[in-house]
């Protein structure tokens, strides 16, 4: 029986690493995927990247107003497994899409994401609080803070400070310098002080 699966965890922590491994696993055995992500991620096109060099182009991108049951039952269908990049920019509704997808074609899915967003304060990003609420697996990817501990945090940089205000999405404009790294509630709270 197919499943919905969220896999996240704190900026650096390898999700699209562990994408790639899972979808090069399912076509090693001769099976099909199909890789997607949000149009909402512009930083490297419509290809996926990762931080030590694997990179994979997408079957396709998708924006909000994108029903993803549809667009994979129609497309996609035949796949052994759909495979989402930065799941936290899902809709509630596409996330409970995916689920259709799951139970309606029976086939896993699979989403990697961030679980919080910078701010920490208001819930996070809306697909990952609606995947939270409705996957039948949920597993954390970890990674580690500079100190060393468990990051669980993520946080954005602008002109080498912490800041905890702002949009969700934040595009570097070549005025400002923007950073996002994971760190440790010790540390995060460490900096907010400075």
């Amino acid at each position: 029986m197919a499943q919905l699966y969220f896999r996240y965890g704190a900026m650096g922590c390898g999700k699209t690493m562990q994408l790639l491994q899972v979808a090069f696993n399912y076509e090693e055995r001769g099976q099909k995927v199909c890789v997607i992500k949000p149009a909402t991620d512009t930083k490297n096109g419509t290809k996926l990247l990762t931080r030590i060099g694997p990179e994979r182009e997408t079957d396709f991108c998708f924006n909000r107003r994108t029903n993803l049951f549809s667009r994979i039952a129609k497309k996609y269908a035949g796949v052994d497994c759909i495979l989402v990049d930065e799941a936290q920019f899902l809709t509630p509704k596409q996330a409970d899409q995916l689920m259709e997808v799951v139970v309606k074609l029976n086939i896993p899915v699979i989403c990697f994401g961030l679980r919080l967003n910078f701010r920490l304060k208001d819930g996070g990003f809306e697909g990952s609080t609606r995947l939270l609420q409705i996957a039948h697996k949920i597993e954390e990817i970890k990674t580690i803070c500079d100190c060393g501990r468990k990051a669980t945090l993520n946080t954005r940089w602008l002109n080498g400070k912490l800041v905890t205000d702002g949009p969700d999405i934040l595009i570097d404009d070549g005025t400002n310098e923007i950073k996002y790294r994971a760190i440790c509630a010790h540390c995060y709270y460490k900096y907010k002080e400075m």
